[in-house]
């Protein structure tokens, strides 16, 4: 098999199991939280870490909340049986950037990374994060080839891939939706809180041998695990967050 084929092929499998790349951290991130020497780090170095941490992962939602906010119908999607696209988007965030869904779930996984105060780690799931993304935007790239021909390669080939040039923005043609945001991305807030509680329970037990969360944790997570129930419910039985034209 070719290499193109080859990579083309690991891209649509990783594509349809993207859903998984937290399970992958949050297995590898146990040596990694294990091995810290914690002592070593000051109040106020973790202190620096987290609001680090905190302002990465805030950063990555916006910038997923207002490419999914201002994308139309077809595009963008949560499917993972097959790549979908009804239309080229070449504004909004993607008048800067190829992939901005996912320079947004890099930055959200990175401020989780920077949790475990593990700077080898924050490399290593970078790289990983690298490996296994990159594939997933090549296959993504040879559909849209494919599919939009001339008008692709033309918008491509003015843009970085997963670097943002800021001098390129322009304005979506679609204007901003919150109900889209809200119907979509509850599941991603959810999986990064998920992923910093964890990080933290973890963390205790190493450092005290016990398994506990502090208060403001626990009220973020029973927080927004409830207000994901109330969306998801809103969303399978009812109309309320249904858009026309958006996906």
């Amino acid at each position: 098999m070719a290499l193109l084929q080859s990579m083309e092929r690991q891209g649509n499998f990783l594509f349809k199991y993207r859903g998984q790349f937290p399970v992958i951290l949050f297995i590898l991130a146990v040596p990694f939280i294990y091995l810290t020497d914690y002592n070593m780090i000051s109040e106020q170095g973790q202190t620096c870490y987290m609001y680090t941490a905190f302002t990465l992962s805030a950063i990555g939602f916006l910038v997923r909340f207002y490419t999914i906010g201002t994308t139309p119908q077809g595009t963008s999607g949560r499917n993972t049986k097959e790549q979908v696209a009804a239309v080229l988007n070449s504004t909004g965030m993607y008048s800067l950037l190829r992939h901005p869904l996912y320079l947004g779930n890099y930055l959200i996984w990175l401020g989780i990374a920077v949790a475990t105060f593990n700077i080898y780690f924050v490399v290593i799931m970078s790289l990983l994060f690298w490996v296994y993304y990159e594939r997933i935007m090549f296959a993504e790239e040879r559909f849209l080839e494919g599919k939009f021909g001339t008008a692709y390669l033309n918008w491509s080939n003015t843009l970085p891939a997963f670097i943002p040039a800021f001098l390129n923005f322009k304005k979506s043609d679609t204007s901003f939706s919150i109900i889209t945001v809200l119907r979509r991305e509850y599941a991603s807030v959810l999986s990064a809180v998920i992923g910093f509680s964890y990080i933290e329970v973890l963390r205790s037990y190493i450092i005290n041998g016990s398994l506990t969360i502090s208060d403001f944790t626990l009220s973020i997570l029973l927080g927004v695990t409830s207000v994901v129930i109330i969306l998801r419910t809103l969303k399978h039985y009812t109309h309320l967050l249904n858009e026309k034209g958006r996906s």
